[in-house]
Formats: structure tokens, sequence, C-alpha cells
């Protein structure tokens, strides 16, 4: 059975077979990614990550880019840590707004937002942590409109997530973004497939 936490050089279809599926997979990560994103406040959509999400995000790198051979240990360093691995949920977080000066406004007053972020399941609250990948606040307190966070799960928050019509909250507690969503029950039956059995 393949590892779903780990995409590795054997999981990476040749460009040409990739490209003959690329619609078709398309549509079938489309669907996926239905159920795998929460709307949080006016700016701010969560797209919770797993194997399928990341595979296709690699096979897009590949393809659009065509590094080739060169390119697949890049992408594969980049995208492997947003999967979640076992006793967590990973989110790419963007702040969405369409007008370029209101979006630079907003971003420019966000400084840290990415260390603000939460999810309250069965009164437990996670804080989430974001990738260390490198610094989404700028010197100049700027905001990054992409931030990449995880949230790390206690057995009891996992059991607590697992239990159908869970309350689960995702928030925001940044002094200029203090919005929270309740996740809906399809998104939540979609993320606990994420945690190990």
């Amino acid at each position: 059975m393949t590892d779903r936490t780990q995409i590795t050089r054997a999981d990476i279809m040749p460009p040409a077979d990739f490209a003959a599926v690329r619609a078709a997979k398309r549509t079938e990560i489309s669907a996926l990614k239905r159920h795998r994103r929460l709307k949080v406040g006016p700016f701010a959509t969560c797209y919770f990550e797993c194997y399928d999400t990341m595979w296709w995000q690699i096979h897009e790198m590949l393809h659009i880019e065509k590094g080739g051979e060169a390119q697949i240990d890049d992408e594969l360093d980049a995208y492997n840590p947003l999967i979640p691995k076992g006793r967590e949920l990973v989110c790419t977080v963007m702040f969405e707004i369409n007008d370029e000066a209101r979006r630079q406004a907003f971003l420019a007053r966000a400084g840290g937002i990415e260390e603000t972020v939460f999810m309250r399941v069965a009164g437990e609250q996670i804080a989430g942590v974001p990738e260390a990948d490198l610094d989404r606040t700028n010197a100049d307190g700027k905001a990054s409109s992409v931030q990449f966070i995880h949230f790390a799960f206690s057995d009891a928050a996992i059991a607590a997530f697992r239990q159908p019509e869970a309350e689960i909250l995702v928030g925001f507690s940044h002094r200029t973004y203090g919005h929270m969503a309740v996740m809906p029950e399809n998104i939540r039956a979609a993320l606990a497939r994420d945690f190990a059995a």
C-alpha cells in the first residue's frame, strides 16, 4: 500500500503519462477540494492539504515548468511537508482580495497573522504552527498572502474530531482579523480521514 504521508519519486508519473490524464485528474482533484475548503471571515480561505492535493500540485509544477528530472527533488522537498503525517491537519491559508490596493493595505496591517490561527475541537484549542520554511511576515510587518499552517492533535482531540457532527471552529485571533468559522460536517468527515487509523 502507498504511504499516504510522503510522495516519493516512485509516485511521480512520466510527463507524457500525466499529460494524458491531466484533465480527468483536474476534475477529480476539484471534487476532492470542495470538501477541504473553509472560508474564515471575508478574506481568508483555508485549503486543507493531503497526499492527493500535494501529488497534484507537484505534477502541475513539473508539467508547467518543465524542469524535468532536475526539478523533481525540489518539488518533493517543497510539498511533502504539507502532507498530514497522521496526527495533524495541514492547511494552506490564502488571503483573497481581488482589488490590489485593498489587498496590499490589508496585508500591511496583518503582520504575524500566521501565529494567530487556531482550531477548537470539543473545547480543546489547538494552536496553528506556521510552516518553518521561511518567514511569512517580512521585516516591515507585512504578511504574505499565502500561509502554511500545521495543527498538531492530541489523542483526545483526534477522537473528538472523528465524532459525527462534532463542533469544530477554525479562526484567527489577530488584532485586525478576529474571525471564526464553524466547520461543516462534510469537511469534518473528509478531514477525519487524514488521521492515522
